[in-house]
């Protein structure tokens, strides 16, 4: 019986809690996470408050109901997501002694806390967001998962802590302030999202992934750390045995979707037709006899089109195939997509997530993608580009391709095609990484907030202390993006997008042993180079997939979004938004990238950046 997607919310304080109107509230903000069961409870002594919202997959017998205590009375937990390997902890705390009232992953939680204390975060295999009090120890123990596939926000401040799903629920408190950070706005604007623990809001702030928290209701102190992280790469000393590697990564692949397809309410695989997708689809009919596979096309854009890649891999394992005709996406839908997301995102591909969420939440309540795969295995095009460019830039004195990378960033207009690579030449390659995906540069950016003084450009010192340490530019760039792209970006569109149409999205490739494996046994040449990608996976493909299966084929899931904005809705809308008195951003400037995209520049996904600022800011009437 697992819990599996839910909303929780909670507040403890070394004082007596008065105001407890808007813990229930704040649960009810988030009812798209849970609709089928709502709990509260409060301790005898008023200093801590939990409140739970609850999508049952299994059962919604009482024994499941959250927050849920253990049999003492002295441990209550609030928990969303799923422990994978719940059965086998279950049945080893049994033989140590421990009683289970349910067959539920919480109580075995509470049960593993018991016996191994914060220790227990290392035994647990899933995604997950739990906050657990100790009444005896007077402590709240708060956790997310190793890759940050669940969300928590939190805000600290006068002796009491608050946390929640989604910040939305924090926000229904209006005494809280709700003020922009500005360096986390400056990181949104150079990168497309907030990362790490800061938060678009001041004074809030984001777990960080694979982190802990425990809070002292005595002394209102609290404590954080990370209870794991990425391997270092393993050096082989002689030949490397890669077909051992490969049969190593199979049994991986094939343990971890067969944990990930335990439910007793349809499961669905996402088929894209794709490498990662076309694998967790093989993987998946070695463990069920019957699978159910979804694609989605959207009339009239054939090349976003994926439906003959998924159907040669349906008919080869002879899949239950679904094709769902995708409808048009309305610019009435992004306040709904500002107002679920709370902080902003750079990500046009929010709008196909959520329409695909939508229409697969019809047919089962827990669907399997294939996230992950290109930031553990060596995917992404940029990854071969950064290579090339190491290599024949390399010799070029670092003074000189800096000049290069002024000019560039001088001389071409933002939206320039090749612009942000050139600016890239100014980075020192052997020890840092650029800005590729780079929104707006500092320049831009100060031009935008004209209208406030003293812009702070904090965001390439952010990104540069966030860049990891390691002498190979491939192994930089692939651990950069998995704890900041991959964290605040992908996961954030997936959780968000399917929770608000109540569907379930797994991800098997990142089990944590997976990603273990990729990061401390794949090497680079095994990965990507400057002419291959995704090397390991797809020799796994030619060894479990269909022989006419395009191995060479990378798809993103996107929206023609500078076609819509070429007139229509979007366009009004977009207009209206950013062109409206209340805008933050200086109108030049705005003016500027709307009539760079009438041109043919590539501002598209900029200009989104800032409509969904813009919505999110009027959405929760949040200052600046």
């Amino acid at each position: 019986q697992y819990n599996f997607q839910c909303g929780i919310i909670g507040i403890v304080s070394r004082a007596n809690i008065l105001k407890r109107d808007w813990l229930s509230l704040g649960r009810d903000t988030m009812t798209h996470r849970g609709p089928d069961d709502a709990g509260e409870w409060w301790s005898a002594d008023g200093r801590v408050g939990l409140g739970h919202r609850r999508l049952s997959i299994i059962d919604l017998s009482p024994a499941g109901h959250q927050p849920m205590h253990d049999a003492s009375g002295e441990l209550s937990i609030v928990f969303n997501g799923e422990i994978y390997n719940f059965q086998d902890l279950r049945a080893q705390l049994i033989t140590k002694g421990h009683a289970y009232r349910s067959h539920s992953d919480t109580e075995v939680i509470l049960a593993a806390y018991r016996e191994w204390g914060t220790d227990c975060l290392s035994h647990f295999n899933g995604m997950f967001a739990f906050a657990l009090y100790d009444a005896k120890q007077q402590v709240l123990f708060v956790a997310r998962d190793r890759a940050g596939e669940k969300p928590l926000f939190y805000h600290q401040d006068d002796g009491e802590l608050r946390f929640a799903s989604e910040l939305k629920a924090l926000l229904v408190d209006h005494t809280l302030p709700r003020c922009i950070d500005p360096e986390a706005l400056d990181c949104y604007l150079a990168m497309g999202y907030v990362p790490g623990e800061r938060c678009i809001l001041k004074g809030f702030n984001k777990l960080l992934p694979a982190h802990a928290l425990l809070f002292d209701l005595q002394t209102d102190k609290s404590k954080m750390w990370r209870y794991w992280q990425l391997p270092e790469l393993e050096v082989v000393k002689g030949d490397l045995d890669e077909v051992a590697l490969l049969d190593e990564l199979e049994h991986l692949l094939e343990d971890s979707v067969r944990r990930q397809l335990v439910a007793d309410v349809p499961v669905g695989v996402l088929l894209s037709g794709g490498v990662d997708s076309s694998l967790v689809t093989a993987m998946a009919v070695r463990a069920l006899s019957k699978v159910k596979t979804f694609t989605i096309r959207f009339p009239g854009h054939a090349r976003h089109d994926e439906t003959e890649h998924a159907r040669l891999i349906a008919r080869h394992f002879q899949t239950e195939h679904i094709e769902l005709e995708g409808l048009s996406a309305t610019a009435e839908l992004l306040p709904r997509l500002a107002r679920q997301f709370d902080e902003p995102m750079l990500d046009s591909s929010m709008i196909p997530t959520y329409l695909v969420s939508q229409l697969v939440r019809q047919h089962c309540t827990v669907a399997l993608g294939g996230d992950g795969g290109d930031e553990l295995f060596g995917g992404y095009a940029h990854y071969s580009r950064l290579q090339w460019m190491q290599q024949n830039f390399g010799l070029i004195p670092l003074p000189m391709r800096r000049g290069i990378s002024l000019a560039a960033g001088k001389g071409l207009p933002v939206g320039f095609k090749g612009r942000n690579w050139l600016q890239g030449l100014g980075v020192d390659l052997d020890h840092d990484l650029p800005l590729i995906a780079c929104c707006f540069d500092p320049t831009t950016r100060q031009r935008l907030m004209t209208t406030q003084k003293a812009w702070p450009l904090t965001a390439e010192g952010v990104l540069r202390s966030r860049v990891p340490v390691h002498a190979d530019l491939l192994q930089r760039a692939t651990r950069m993006d998995f704890s900041n792209y991959l964290a605040e970006d992908i996961l954030v569109k997936v959780d968000r997008a399917s929770m608000l149409n109540s569907l379930e999205v797994r991800a098997p490739l990142l089990d944590y042993r997976l990603i273990e494996f990729a990061f401390g046994k794949v090497p680079s040449h095994l990965k990507a180079t400057q002419t291959e990608k995704k090397i390991l996976l797809k020799r796994l493909t030619a060894r479990v997939l269909p022989p006419k299966f395009d191995r060479q084929r990378k798809q993103g899931f996107s929206i023609p979004l500078d076609v819509w904005l070429k007139g229509g809705p979007f366009q009004d809308l977009f207009s209206s938004v950013l062109l409206d008195s209340s805008c933050i951003f200086e109108r030049g400037a705005v003016h500027g990238l709307l009539h760079g995209q009438t041109r043919g520049r590539s501002n598209s996904e900029r200009l989104f950046a800032l409509v969904l600022f813009e919505l999110c800011r009027k959405e929760y009437s949040v200052s600046i």
